[in-house]
């Protein structure tokens, strides 16, 4: 492959701070609105969050954007919860359709700039992660993406790719071996906006391995866009993909950062933040009957409805500088915009636009020249607007995914067999299990690449549900194929083999529902492979068996998982005290040669796990 370079950026440091690039102004000609002695300018701001490389419309769940969400008293499971009733609109996203609405929405707004909040790459879909994720860049660059901070899958192939895929170049990656091939017509030029890193820092040097923020200019207005991930962006991606690497606290980066612009002569400060919030349920009364139930959030939920936000947002909203204006985040794949309240009390706006392309925020906020600062934004000024298929396709992005199409229809439409059904669900009944993790963990524990030369092979696998993007469907001529299988599985995790103690295993299993500090926190139910039986209260587990013999924890025994969880991602740290770890081969190779041996695949009952309250 030839390795091209589109520019190289120089990026001046001032502490934690990347000095800012240079960006032309946005606007045309001034209209009346925007003329010389007026005092106000009107500036629009398009952003969106957790694009994951969804180039084609996504399906399924993937698609749905809830228009009305409520419970019904009446109807209630066996366990005394009520029944939860979702409203649906029209299935949303698609890059094509993203791009038309982005380029509508622009019309009549002389300033405007487009931005998002990180993971534009990363668990995507195979049209763009066959390429390493090179189509996903080339899309942004053609909806006219301004701005973009990095989220923590951006990382999942370590930052020397992410900084590839900013400033260009290919890999010599033998021309798709493992399914995978960079630039396939010979070049890649990278993006065309900035992605920034405020947070980031190579341990070596103590320098960002990207600026830190860009400022743009409209009509002489300035405003300046600081981009970061979260915080904790080691504890969610492989070591491997933040070796070398140190992730500062979000508010204290910007905040440090707020001085270096007012020395700029930037007083209007907005934060790409991939971090985001929680949305709680809320008294809703049906005006028909008066009777009054929970409801959450839709697609433009917006908070003081009797609602609220909660996560991590909170904290760092509420330790960043009041001379931050407005949040643009992401990471947790929610809808709302909402005001809240900085360290002076004041309000300040948060907006995120759930995921997968199907909504984008229009915020619409006033630059006072008097004061060279955007005029505090409210929630009145800022929308959720959903990317229906209603309108024609962009024409570039339709030429671009016709091209990749082409490029990966060998590897693409390969059948790899065929299952009851149709499909295989990843939807988990009460206990936690899904027929698609106990597949997907079966797939795994069969793996022979996993045991090592003269070793023993493992007798447990274990995966996590968050790596499991999609139910698994055949297609129309009902077959299973390659690119079905990668939708489901879309990591290019490695498969892992390692020694625990029954007692080690046991806290794998409790870490399900406590931290590591023993707190309940969640539950978060890993899928298992089969052999492996126990039950939970969703407090702690017991009764917990392999093939049937109770778990010895004084005994040794060989499990399976993949680098990540063997990290001990997703907050279980007892999967670090495994000892003897050996690599095998990639958790989708696993999975669809599994497919392939046991087709026409039927799922087997549900009984690995037991909820017991």
């Amino acid at each position: 492959m030839s390795r091209t370079t589109r520019r190289t950026m120089g990026v001046a440091v001032a502490g934690i701070c990347a000095a800012a690039l240079a960006a032309p102004a946005l606007a045309a000609a001034p209209d009346a609105s925007n003329a010389p002695g007026k005092t106000q300018i009107d500036i629009q701001i398009l952003s969106f969050n957790d694009f994951h490389g969804n180039l084609e419309t996504p399906s399924g769940s993937s698609a749905r954007v809830v228009t009305g969400h409520f419970v019904d008293s009446a109807d209630t499971d066996k366990d005394g919860n009520v029944t939860e009733i979702l409203e649906s609109g029209p299935n949303a996203g698609g890059v094509e359709y993203l791009a038309t609405h982005l380029k509508a929405a622009r019309v009549g707004h002389e300033n405007t700039v487009t931005v998002a909040a990180g993971d534009l790459v990363g668990a995507t879909p195979l049209l763009s992660a066959a390429f390493h994720d090179e189509p996903s860049i080339e899309a942004m660059n053609e909806l006219g993406l301004d701005v973009a901070a990095v989220g923590n899958h951006e990382f999942d192939e370590g930052y020397r790719e992410l900084q590839r895929l900013d400033a260009g170049g290919c890999i010599d990656d033998g021309d798709g071996l493992n399914n995978q091939n960079s630039c396939p017509d010979g070049s890649f030029a990278g993006a065309s906006f900035p992605y920034l890193a405020a947070n980031v820092i190579e341990t070596a040097t103590g320098k960002p391995i990207l600026p830190a923020y860009t400022i743009k200019k409209f009509n002489g207005a300035k405003v300046a866009f600081i981009g970061m991930t979260l915080e904790g962006t080691p504890s969610i991606v492989t070591a491997a993909g933040v070796a070398g690497l140190s992730f500062k606290d979000e508010a204290d980066t910007a905040n440090a950062l707020v001085p270096v612009l007012k020395a700029q002569g930037v007083n209007a400060i907005v934060v790409l933040l991939h971090e985001g919030g929680n949305l709680s349920r809320m008294p809703w009364t049906d005006p028909a009957t008066g009777v009054t139930s929970q409801v959450s959030a839709d697609y433009d939920y917006v908070c003081g409805r009797g609602g609220t936000l909660s996560g991590p947002l909170l904290d760092i909203n509420s330790r960043l500088d009041p001379a931050i204006d407005m949040i643009v985040s992401g990471h947790t794949h929610q809808p709302y915009v909402c005001a809240l309240p900085d360290k002076a009390n004041k309000p300040r706006l948060v907006t995120s636009a759930s995921s997968f392309g199907r909504l984008y925020t229009e915020t619409n906020v006033k630059y006072d020249r008097r004061t060279s600062d955007i005029i505090r934004p409210t929630m009145a000024d800022s929308v959720n607007r959903i990317v229906s298929r209603d309108v024609a396709k962009d024409a570039g992005e339709t030429a671009l995914i016709a091209k990749y199409k082409t490029l990966v229809a060998t590897i693409a439409n390969k059948v790899i067999g065929q299952v009851a059904g149709s499909s295989v669900s990843r939807t988990a009944n009460d206990a936690g299990e899904s027929p698609l993790g106990d597949l997907i963990a079966d797939a795994q524990l069969a793996d022979p690449s996993t045991i090592p030369p003269g070793g023993v092979a493992p007798v447990v696998s274990f995966m996590n549900a968050g790596g499991i993007r999609a139910d698994l469907q055949e297609n129309s001529a009902g077959d299973v194929t390659y690119e079905a299988a990668f939708t489901v599985q879309p990591f290019n995790n490695y498969l892992v083999s390692l020694s625990l103690t029954g007692q080690q295993l046991v806290a794998v299993l409790n870490q399900q529902f406590v931290n590591s500090a023993g707190a309940p926190t969640r539950p978060y139910v890993l899928a298992t492979s089969a052999g492996l039986t126990y039950t939970h209260n969703r407090v702690s587990v017991s009764n917990v068996k392999i093939n049937g013999v109770p778990v010895d924890p004084a005994a040794t025994y060989r499990v399976v998982t993949n680098n990540f969880l063997a990290d001990g991602g997703d907050g279980f740290p007892a999967f670090r005290d495994g000892t003897g770890k050996y690599f095998g081969g990639l958790d989708i190779d696993a999975f669809a040669n599994y497919l392939t041996a046991k087709s026409p695949y039927t799922p087997p009952p549900l009984d690995r796990v037991t909820y017991t309250p």
